[in-house]
């Protein structure tokens, strides 16, 4: 069922693209969905370009014949469709559970606007409950990871840290770095948080999307609901 609703988010989201865009191209199984339903848009003969935030969604998009570029060629994408893990009020997100949170913050602040496509179980009334990624340098890691500790405390919240860890080694991102989960619960102030984390040496991004996306399609059993930011 979720998978089902996964493709309906992404159907919705196929009708917002239009001949000649450039598009940003997210990662995820959400994501995932809506590369493969570009792809027979575009051999329908569709113009389109797209900039990947990930290997891995650029490698399937490359199987699906969409051509693509990246932001050193070009300014400026028409829009972004991405998945997130969680969508809370007035869609700020929680994104990074695939581990390219920080390409896909670079493409969505480029992109004029970003479409988010979700099943319904993400949508919820508070961010937290998923573990919010932060993403580090490898060198002085530690250090990093008390800093991130010390805000957590500092702003009297707390929060279970764990390091991303796939095959018995530390999980790495493509740009080559490593990632914090921080299991909060509940995230009461995500702009305070996201500002924190942002003055934080060793971390390169967080996992709090802010006053990026424009507009959510959440499929749920009744249907496509649309949301947007005020």
């Amino acid at each position: 069922m979720t998978d089902d609703l996964k493709r309906q988010a992404a159907e919705a989201a196929i009708e917002f693209v239009e001949d000649g865009m450039k598009l940003g191209l997210g990662t995820g199984s959400t994501a995932s969905w809506f590369v493969k339903l570009l792809g027979e848009k575009v051999r329908a003969g569709v113009n389109v370009v797209g900039v990947p935030t990930s290997e891995a969604t650029a490698k399937l998009a490359q199987d699906e014949g969409i051509a693509l570029t990246s932001l050193d060629e070009i300014d400026r994408l028409d829009l972004t469709v991405d998945g997130a893990d969680e969508i809370g009020p007035d869609l700020a997100l929680i994104k990074g559970g695939g581990g390219a949170l920080l390409r896909e913050k670079i493409v969505a602040a480029a992109s004029a606007r970003m479409l988010v496509i979700a099943d319904a179980g993400k949508h919820v009334e508070n961010l937290g409950a998923f573990p919010l990624p932060i993403e580090v340098v490898r060198f002085g890691k530690k250090a990093s990871e008390r800093a991130v500790a010390e805000l957590i405390s500092e702003l009297g919240l707390s929060a279970e840290l764990a390091w991303r860890i796939r095959g018995g080694e530390l999980f790495a991102t493509d740009e080559g770095h490593v990632i914090i989960d921080a299991s909060f619960g509940l995230i009461p102030d995500p702009e305070a948080l996201a500002r924190g984390l942002s003055e934080i040496p060793g971390v390169v991004e967080h996992g709090l999307f802010l006053d990026l996306a424009e507009t959510a399609l959440i499929a749920t059993p009744e249907g496509v609901k649309r949301l947007t930011r005020a």
